[in-house]
Order: C-alpha cells, then structure tokens, then sequence
C-alpha cells in the first residue's frame, strides 16, 4: 500500500487526443492522479465535471490534474466532448498502474463481487513523491478539498 512521502510509480499510459503521458516528465509540477471507474457514469462525470471547474485554481497551483481508469483512449475522447471537460484523461485498460496504486479492488454490488477501480486520489508533487492520498472518494467537495491540499504544497 502506497504512503505518503513515498516516490508515486512512473508509468506511460495513451492518453485522450493521441500520445502518451508519462508521469516524470510532469515534473516540477504537481500531479492530481484519480483514479475512477468508468468514463460517463453519474459519480463519474460529476467528478470530471468538478475538477474541469477548477482547472485555472489548479493550473495557478503548478497542479496538473490526471484522471486515470480502464477505458480507452477514444472512449475518453467522446466522454471529454460530451461534457466539455478541461482535464487530461489516460487510459489504463490493463488495470497495471490501478494495482501499483492499489485502486484496483474486489467489489460488492448487489451481492456479486467483481474487480473494479476504487474511486481514490493521489497528489504527487513536483519531486515525484506522494503528498497525500484519498481512498474511497465521495464526489461532492472532494475537488476543492484536492485544490486546497495543493496550494499548500
């Protein structure tokens, strides 16, 4: 299980519009990761949604905000113009970087158990490392917890 202080796992994943993202060469800047289970669901738009609203308080931090989860590339695309949303999402259809951040659970949804993303968040800052981390992430003022946790980076 990942810790605060700890060095955030690189990774290099395809992201929305083409190319890749690789998580060092964001730096100096700080890194909001979160992880979500599925491009277009209720909890997960809102999420989306919140975080776009506050993409120029984040950008003002040298916070750049990542949202990571199985679907693909073009499904991320379609999601984006769907909404209009302002942040970069990578695609980690493998579910490797969920299981290196340890979002990749056994869930429970009407007493059938499945794998699946926890929705949770890491703030990386500009050396790399872990700065805080959300696990089970209720939508509602969660972005805005995120933003005041990186200006005080």
């Amino acid at each position: 299980m990942l810790e605060p202080g700890q060095p955030a796992p690189d990774f290099t994943l395809p992201r929305d519009g083409g190319g890749d993202v690789t998580l060092s060469d964001l730096r100096p800047q700080n890194v909001v990761l979160y992880f979500y289970p599925k491009d277009d669901t209720p909890g997960c738009t809102k999420e989306a949604i919140a975080f776009t609203g506050l993409a120029d308080a984040f950008a003002e931090a040298n916070t750049v905000i990542l949202g990571i989860s199985k679907d693909t590339a073009a499904k991320h695309e379609k999601f984006i113009a769907k909404h209009d949303l302002g942040v970069t999402l990578v695609s980690d259809a493998e579910a490797d970087i969920c299981e290196q951040y340890g979002t990749w659970v056994e869930k429970n949804m009407y007493g059938k158990k499945y794998m699946g993303i926890e929705r949770a968040t890491f703030l990386i800052d500009g050396q790399g490392n872990i700065a805080q981390i959300w696990h089970k992430v209720k939508v509602p003022g969660h972005a805005e917890a995120v933003l005041e946790a990186a200006r005080a980076l």
